[in-house]
This record gives C-alpha cells, sequence and structure tokens, in this order.
C-alpha cells in the first residue's frame, strides 16, 4: 500500500460535473489499496473573481493589514473545492475529510500574498489515512504564528502539493492538469512541440523559472530538495483508465540523468512575456551601487531576474535588470523617489513590452557552440537581443516582446525539437 499525494488543477476542478469526475478517478486509486491525499484548487476563474472583489472595494490593497485580508478573501476559492471534493467522495462511497490549511496545521511565514512555508503538521492527517480515510487539504495557504490566514501566491497549490507529500514522504505526488504532460514548448505557440516521457529536476527548475506555466517554479524546489518523485499527467484522461497505465503516462520528473533519457542537447524553450526592464542611467561607478539600487528593491519584496552593468564611461554607468511585469510601475516609482536622490543617478526608464525566452538542457554542459547557434537563428530571424544571461543548462535573451512566437518557433527548429 503507497501513500499517494494528487493535485488537481483549477480546470480539473471547473465545474461540478469535473470534480465528481475527480472524486472516481481518487476513489478509483483508493479502492487499488492506496492511501490517498489530495490537494485541489480553487475551481478555474474563481480566485480571479475573489480578488477582483477585492479591487473593486479597495484598488489599492498594498499595506499589511490591506494584503491581510486579500489573503482571507482568496483561500475562500481553495475551501470551497475541498468541500465540495469531499461530498463527491462521499456519494461515491469513500469516507473523506477536508481541511482548510490552518487545520493541519500548514505553518508558513507572515509574507502576506507570497507567504513561505516552514513546516507542517501531519499527525491529524496520518491518523485520517490510518482509519482508512480519503483526506484532502486545501492547496495555496496556510496559517502564520499569530493564526493569520496567508496565501503562497499564484500558483501555490502545486508548492501546497509538493510540501504535503514531503511531509509525509509520500511514494508519489501526481500533478493533474489540463495538459498530458511536459512539453518541449508550449503547443499553443508551435504545435510541433512534444511531449518529453522524462526530463530531468535542474531543466525542470529552469523551465518553471523561466516561464513554463506547467508547474510553479517553488513546487519544483520543493520537490528536488525533498527529492519527492513527481509526475505531471492529464486529469481529463478517461478516469476508469486502467490504473497501471495511468501510473505511467504524462511525463516523470526524476533525478536521474539516465543517457537513455531524452537528452538532447537542448530539451526546451521556455519563454516569459510577464517581465518589464528598469534602467538607471548615469550611475556612479563605485562599490555599492548595486546594493544602493537593488537593496531597495529586494526590501520591498520585489524579485528581481536579469541583470547587467554596463561599462564604465566618465565614471558613470547604466544598470539595468528586470522585474515582473505587475511590480514594474512600483519598480519605477521606488528607484525614483529613494535610489535616484541617494545615489546621484541621472535618470530611470523603463520597458513593460519585453519578453524572455530561454533554451534548457543537461546536454549543454557537454556541447559547445550552443549560445552562438541560438544567436544565429535569432539573427536569421533580424530578431535584437537587449540582454542576455546564462547558466550551465541554460541561456536567456530578452528580446522585444512582439517576436516572442517567431523566436520560440525558430530556437524550436534551429535544435530539432520537433524531430
Amino acid at each position: 500500500m503507497a501513500l499517494i499525494v494528487h493535485k488537481y488543477g483549477g480546470t480539473s476542478m471547473g465545474s461540478t460535473e469535473r470534480i465528481r469526475n475527480v472524486a472516481k478517478r481518487v476513489a478509483k486509486w483508493a479502492r487499488a489499496g492506496h492511501q490517498m491525499v489530495v490537494v485541489p484548487s480553487a475551481m478555474s476563474g474563481e480566485t480571479n473573481r475573489l480578488l477582483a472583489l477585492a479591487k473593486d472595494v479597495s484598488p489599492a490593497a498594498q499595506t499589511p493589514a490591506m494584503l491581510r485580508e486579500l489573503d482571507a478573501i482568496a483561500c475562500t476559492g481553495e475551501q470551497v473545492s475541498v468541500g465540495l471534493l469531499s461530498l463527491a467522495l462521499q456519494a461515491e462511497g469513500m469516507e473523506a475529510v477536508s481541511y482548510a490549511g490552518w487545520q493541519v496545521p500548514i505553518k508558513t511565514d507572515s509574507s502576506y500574498t507570497k507567504a513561505r512555508i516552514q513546516s507542517i503538521d501531519d499527525v491529524r492527517v496520518r491518523a485520517d489515512l490510518a482509519a482508512g480515510k480519503v483526506v484532502i487539504i486545501t492547496g495555496f495557504q496556510g496559517v502564520d504564528e499569530e493564526q493569520n490566514i496567508t496565501t503562497l501566491g499564484r500558483g501555490g497549490s502545486d508548492t501546497s502539493a509538493v510540501a504535503v507529500a514531503a511531509a509525509m514522504k509520500a511514494d508519489e505526488c501526481l500533478i493533474y492538469t489540463d495538459v498530458d504532460g511536459v512539453y518541449t514548448t508550449d503547443p499553443r505557440v508551435v504545435p510541433e512541440a512534444r511531449r518529453l516521457h522524462t526530463v530531468s529536476f535542474e531543466e525542470m527548475l529552469e523551465m518553471a523559472s523561466l516561464g513554463s506555466k506547467v508547474l510553479q517554479i517553488r513546487s519544483v524546489e520543493f520537490a528536488g530538495k525533498y527529492r519527492v518523485p513527481l509526475r505531471v499527467l492529464s486529469s481529463f484522461t478517461p478516469w476508469d483508465i486502467n490504473i497501471e497505465e495511468e501510473a505511467k503516462s504524462g511525463t516523470l520528473i526524476t533525478f536521474e540523468e539516465d543517457e537513455k533519457m531524452e537528452q538532447a542537447v537542448v530539451s526546451g524553450i521556455a519563454f516569459n512575456r510577464d517581465e518589464a526592464k528598469v534602467t538607471v542611467l548615469g550611475v556612479p561607478d563605485k562599490p555599492g551601487i548595486a546594493y544602493g539600487i537593488l537593496g531597495k528593491v529586494a526590501a520591498a519584496n520585489i524579485d528581481v531576474d536579469v541583470i547587467i552593468q554596463n561599462v564604465s564611461r566618465e565614471g558613470r554607468t547604466d544598470f539595468s535588470f528586470t522585474v515582473h511585469r505587475n511590480d514594474y510601475q512600483r519598480t519605477l516609482d521606488l528607484l525614483k523617489t529613494e535610489v535616484l536622490p541617494a545615489l546621484g543617478a541621472n535618470e530611470v526608464i523603463g520597458d513593460a513590452k519585453i519578453c524572455k525566452v530561454s533554451i534548457v538542457g543537461i546536454g549543454m554542459r557537454s556541447h559547445v557552440g550552443v549560445a552562438s547557434k541560438m544567436f544565429e537563428a535569432l539573427s536569421a530571424e533580424n530578431i535584437n537581443i537587449q540582454m542576455i544571461t546564462t547558466s550551465e543548462i541554460k541561456t536567456s535573451v530578452v528580446i522585444d516582446e512582439k517576436y516572442m512566437e517567431l523566436a520560440v518557433r525558430a530556437l524550436h527548429r534551429a535544435f530539432d525539437l520537433d524531430a
């Protein structure tokens, strides 16, 4: 008997009919003798609806007190999901019990809307499993030391599921989505994209961080850190599919870098259109400048991605970096009011119409000329590169947003990913 964690996304929970199908699938696994923990997202579109109501009431909810209330509002979508799924399972003749994050409890820090999990107490859940019950836990949320409800940010249900699987030392965590696995790139952009049967955790981590929407990056980090076996598969296959066949479908995210795996030089193309570029012009070129700029940004809980400092001329330089587009205006305002006067820089400018395109692959470690091949493919399409960043298994470029799909298609062809 194995302990299995299932996670279902918002589209999988998008209607009462789909919830009944989820219940039938979970019941099938439970009847096969497995202990089952299920972590569902809110029904598709529900979190957006709730946050839109909050924005209508308070358009500028940014203070800690306001963010606390946003979390209290946003978490209710998952609470509806677990209740409905528990009822559907009981209608299937299964004993089931639902818990909100605070009831488990899933302990987090107090960073409202972006909380991080600190610990999970599994005593209550294990007692229910031992009693033969299916346990359903809200994704996306937890509780801080002051008993305030917190949420983990968008995609947080993936993180919740993997964290629960790690805390309980589950045999496997199955992430059910509206796609049937991890592809070489988004099939909506490149119809020839192929599903990968296996992908390494390193590659999946890079792809998640670079814009792949299949898994949330923190969930992959959790899985890698605690070595949680992870599989991505579709919830839209027939619920009564043979369980052995289902357990081998989708994409396995593995720790093994087996030579027999799909280890092409490049395994996938990731892209992210949610970024914006900020440039501080005429910064004095002296020690501490980078901290003087980015320290203020970090203190405002704004994540920074690609960073470039230009060559110094006459004692001054230009400093550019990218942030999430949602943080773009806040970053500009912060730099203009707090950084410019303090550092004596000339000006702050920005561009919210950029995107990041990346190639990812473990094979890049042992092959030369991969980056130059990428640049050649983009040059052939007359696409200008604004920024470049690299790691051992990825190369990313920042380009004009309007060229994103053209760039992805060109790179997919250049590296034979449709072969």
